[in-house]
């Protein structure tokens, strides 16, 4: 998994130029010492974290009162409260910029263009406000939303956070039922939905799918219909408590926004677990805990200054997309870009970096995988000069990936593969821009957080595989789970495991070089003669194969043990044969290891995946044993369970 040689080393002026160099100036300061290093840095950012947290607050202009206290209960988690004396709103520091140059650029597949300045986003969010606040919008009151990836979305993000409403969103691809079952949970006064999206060239018409949810969200006073395909005027006129955007506007001028400053945990925004195992969970995340991540994130993290022109490709119903939109708070113009990211071809994306001199390119580590076996090389095809970063998320990127990076897309650029979650709505593992990248390895932890990697017995291991778990508290938990009295779902998700410490559900390992692997999700993890194994390491072996386009692995309950099946959707115009099999066998035996090696390998024609592109081994696990899946409105493609019911070559 390691080589001797980095994949990538910063030059001593792109060090010098990185906003976390100058950071790591005032915090060598502000600690009387001088630090040479992230490892050092990181370890102060732990052992401090009133003062590094307090720092950040200062370094990154945040606008708000931070209030004396700095943090109260810092050993209890949950129960640690940061900045308890603060007020913020989260949209004023979001919108501090102003003037003529781009906010947002908007790229609707290959149908719609759009481009939004600062006054423009900002006349935006303040019709949208005042037409909220007309409808009766107060603190507390949630907005949900079934939206594209477009601008409409992110300005009524804004106008809710701005009147201390919580937002809640999902992607318009969604079901009836995968609506219901995460916006039934909330009760949103108000609803936005397009009047359809654009997918792989092809328009998806979403009306009749808005007045069925519509239908069955009684809390909702008003849908507002957001034009895309130029029909949402028609289509309110069948929908009771519907109008279309741009009628509800109509009679708002836009003047200046409005913000209201709340406490530094008043509610910012409800997400979703993805549901694959019963009803979403209802994730609660603060708007000063999410501000103070992301800016982490984003600057020191991520390099991003203002100006940078930040792109991820991301869909409402992700929580890429939050983190995405927050990129305004560091005077980053937005990149936004809906639907198929290979529509016309694999190349959309890297034209839309050349156009806009993307700075940020941001994507999954499938989306390079599918890339790299495609046989497409931008690296020869397209001048991404600009492009200083490449991040991928949602998945382990292998080494492979890694390599193809550096190799097919662009040679001088910082990868960052970074690792997080919904539950926290940023990032435990992530890149540092001052460090060397290493093949199939996330560069470090991320500063403030106490990131360790634990054996069975709570004792941390290096450079084994164990529970990735968090020691301390940070700023980004969540303030609560909806509707969760007494906290008992919370503690029960993430603090069960080991007390008072975030047990985060993955299986990891630290490398040699202090960076981190992750195996896959730890539930799903392997476990044939009682030796635990990570889905991760399979993939990449197998997924090097030119014959496999994707792999799904699980453990069968078999024989009073656990046996190891691989499920390989093919490329086109391969079978699966005995020759294939061995040379399967032979590539995870020697890339990984007899135990991981499958007792059995099925071909299938397709593999389930949630709505942002997640494998869901859980999912076909429960159907081959028989189990029911309890909400198949969290996935993509729901029919492809069907391909793993009831299987003849399972039975023995």
């Amino acid at each position: 998994m390691e080589d001797n040689v980095p994949l990538w080393v910063p030059t001593p002026d792109r060090i010098a130029r990185a906003p976390i160099t100058a950071f790591m100036v005032e915090a060598s300061a502000k600690a009387g010492t001088a630090f040479s290093s992230y490892a050092e840095l990181h370890r102060w950012s732990i052992d401090r974290r009133d003062d590094f947290w307090s720092l950040l607050w200062d370094f990154c202009g945040v606008v708000g009162d931070k209030g004396e206290r700095l943090l109260v209960d810092g050993d209890r988690m949950p129960g640690a409260a940061f900045f308890p004396d603060a007020r913020l709103n989260f949209a004023e520091n979001l919108l501090r910029k102003r003037g003529s140059s781009d906010a947002i650029v908007f790229k609707g597949e290959d149908k719609v263009n759009r481009r939004l300045s600062w006054d423009d986003l900002h006349a935006l969010v303040s019709r949208m406000q005042q037409l909220f606040v007309s409808l009766g919008v107060k603190k507390g009151d949630r907005v949900a939303a079934m939206m594209p990836n477009m601008p409409e979305a992110a300005a009524g993000m804004l106008a809710a956070a701005s009147l201390g409403a919580v937002w809640s969103s999902c992607s318009p691809d969604f079901g009836e039922q995968g609506v219901l079952d995460r916006f039934g949970q909330i009760e949103p006064v108000l609803f936005l939905a397009p009047d359809g999206y654009w997918y792989n060239g092809k328009q998806n018409d979403v009306s009749a799918k808005v007045q069925a949810v519509l239908a069955k969200l009684p809390s909702v006073r008003q849908a507002i219909l957001v034009d895309y395909l130029g029909t949402a005027r028609q289509a309110v006129t069948a929908m009771p408590r519907a109008v279309a955007l741009d009628d509800a506007l109509a009679p708002f001028a836009a003047k200046e926004v409005t913000f209201e400053r709340m406490p530094f945990a008043h509610p910012l925004c409800i997400l979703f677990s993805s549901g694959t195992t019963g009803i979403p969970k209802c994730i609660v995340h603060g708007a000063g805990g999410t501000l103070l991540q992301h800016l982490k994130e984003h600057r020191l993290h991520g390099g991003l200054i203002e100006g940078d022109r930040l792109f991820y490709f991301t869909t409402c119903g992700w929580m890429m997309w939050n983190w995405l939109v927050s990129g305004l708070a560091t005077g980053a113009t937005l990149l936004l870009y809906d639907g198929s990211p290979f529509h016309p071809d694999g190349n959309i994306l890297f034209d839309y970096a050349v156009s806009e001199e993307m700075t940020y390119f941001g994507t999954s580590a499938k989306f390079i995988d599918t890339l790299r076996k495609s046989g497409l090389r931008p690296i020869d095809s397209h001048d991404l000069s600009t492009v200083r970063t490449i991040s991928s998320t949602g998945s382990p990127l292998s080494s492979e990936g890694f390599s193809f990076v550096y190799d097919g897309i662009k040679r001088d650029v910082h990868l960052a593969s970074i690792s997080g979650g919904t539950d926290i709505v940023s990032c435990f593992v992530l890149g540092v821009p001052i460090e060397p990248v290493w093949s199939g390895e996330i560069q470090a932890a991320g500063l403030g957080m106490a990131v360790d990697v634990w054996d069975d017995e709570a004792r941390p291991v290096r450079q084994q595989k164990g529970e990735l778990v968090c020691t301390r508290a940070f700023p980004s938990m969540p303030v609560a789970f909806w509707n969760d009295p007494g906290g008992k779902k919370y503690r029960a998700a993430y603090f069960e495991r080991f007390d008072n410490v975030w047990c985060h559900g993955d299986f990891a390992e630290w490398t040699a070089h202090g960076g981190m692997i992750i195996h896959g999700r730890s539930d799903a993890t392997l476990n044939p003669g009682g030796v635990r194994i990570g889905t991760a390491e399979i993939y990449n072996q197998v997924e090097q194969m030119p014959e496999i386009s994707e792999a799904l692995c699980i453990g069968q309950d078999f024989d009073g043990d656990v046996r190891v099946v691989l499920f390989v959707r093919l490329a086109p115009g391969v079978s699966l044969d005995d020759d294939l099999e061995k040379r399967i066998r032979t590539k995870i035996r020697a890339g990984c290891s007899p135990r991981h090696v499958p007792a059995k390998i099925v071909a299938v024609a397709d593999i389930p995946r949630t709505k942002s592109g997640k494998i869901t081994e859980l999912a076909v696990r429960d159907t081959v044993h028989g189990r029911e899946v309890k909400n198949k409105e969290a996935l993509a493609n729901p029919q492809a369970l069907e391909l793993f019911r009831d299987l003849e070559v399972l039975r023995n």
